[in-house]
């Protein structure tokens, strides 16, 4: 990923969580510990968490990147267009349908730019090795891999 030249480390204070957020949060980042996907981190970059309610009143670990985002250079990779897709569809009589879950996570991010998927919580400072939700060109670079795999 490129950054805004002169662009210095952001950090913010882990965000106040309610107790039952906190259990979630607690038990996600377990998880992902025990999967590979986060580690723990003394980078000088973080990014609050925030727990989002689902449907079923569990929380989602959600992290806040926008300070991050602001200082990184975006990607152009065009997106398709919504009525493109579309149009594609009409010439078809099979459809297939592929559940990517968490396909972010099947990508690594380089080991360079891992500190700067730092984020902060009541419970440590960790980063991600894999490709987080919420960084502003993870929808381009996914977007690239499956157009060249397809």
């Amino acid at each position: 990923t490129n950054w805004v030249p002169g662009a210095a480390p952001v950090t913010r204070a882990p965000y106040r969580l309610a107790p039952s957020g906190m259990k979630d949060l607690s038990e996600q980042l377990k998880e992902l510990s025990d999967k590979g996907v986060i580690r723990p981190s003394s980078s000088p970059w973080g990014a609050p968490v925030l727990s989002v309610k689902k449907k079923d009143g569990s929380f989602r670990m959600c992290i806040d990147y926008r300070e991050l985002n602001e200082l990184t250079v975006k990607n152009r990779y065009p997106l398709p267009r919504i009525d493109d897709l579309f149009d594609q569809l009409q010439r078809t009589s099979v459809y297939s349908k592929i559940d990517l879950r968490l396909s972010y996570h099947q990508l690594r991010v380089r080991e360079e730019d891992i500190p700067k998927t730092t984020f902060e919580t009541r419970h440590g400072h960790y980063e991600f090795q894999v490709m987080p939700f919420g960084l502003t060109n993870a929808p381009t670079v996914f977007m690239d891999l499956m157009n060249r795999v397809c």
